[in-house]
C-alpha cells in the first residue's frame, strides 16, 4: 500500500540534545529499515560516542551542516550528501553549523527506532535514570561512552542541544 508522509506527519519528540520525528517504522517496511528525521539546533552534539551492534545508519542531510566522528575520521556533510555509519563502528554526529540542521536517518535493519520512542517516553536522556538508560542500551545492542561528551563538546565547539524552533510540535 502506498504511503505519503507529509512534512507535519509523524510523532515527534526530544531525545535530550536533538529532536526526532518518526516517519516510517520497521513494521511498515517489512523490517528492512526505518526512517526518522533528526532536527539539530546550532552546534548541538547528538549523542556520546556509541556503536550499534545490530544495525547500520545512513544520515542524509536535508539542510545545514552535519559533522561526524566515524572511528577516527572526522567528516562533514551538507544538503544532499549521505553519511554511512556502519554497525560496530564507534561514532557520533552533530550540527556543524550556526543554523539548524535536519537529517533523515535510515536505520537498517529496522527496530532501533523503538529505542528513540522509549527514550522520548522517558523524557530524553537527561531525565532517564542511569539504570533505565543502561537497560535500554542493552536491550537494543547499543554501546555508549557517556564520558566522551565533555571532550567532544570541547574538541568540536559543541553544546547540548535544544528543541529546534519551528520543528514539529513535540509529543
Amino acid at each position: 500500500m502506498a504511503t505519503v508522509i507529509g512534512p507535519s506527519d509523524g510523532k515527534a519528540g526530544f531525545l535530550g540534545s536533538i529532536g526526532v520525528r518518526f516517519m516510517l517504522n520497521g513494521e511498515d517496511a517489512g523490517g528492512d529499515f526505518s526512517l526518522v528525521e533528526h532536527p539539530l539546533s546550532p552546534r548541538a552534539l547528538a549523542a556520546p560516542l556509541h556503536r550499534h551492534t545490530r544495525e547500520d545508519e545512513y544520515s542524509f542531510v536535508l539542510e545545514g551542516r552535519m559533522g561526524g566522528l566515524l572511528g577516527e575520521e572526522v567528516v562533514e556533510a551538507g544538503p544532499g550528501e549521505l553519511v554511512f555509519k556502519p554497525r560496530n563502528e564507534w561514532h557520533t554526529f552533530w550540527n556543524a553549523g550556526d543554523e539548524p540542521c535536519r537529517i533523515l536517518e535510515i536505520i537498517a535493519p529496522a527496530g532501533f527506532e523503538h529505542f528513540f520512542e522509549e527514550l522520548v517516553d522517558m523524557g530524553g536522556v537527561v531525565n532517564a535514570t542511569e539504570e533505565k538508560l543502561a537497560a535500554l542500551n542493552d536491550h537494543y545492542g547499543l554501546e555508549m561512552q557517556p564520558e566522551s561528551v565533555p571532550e567532544l563538546l570541547e574538541r568540536f565547539g559543541l553544546v547540548i542541544g535544544e528543541p529546534v524552533e519551528g520543528a514539529l510540535q513535540l509529543a
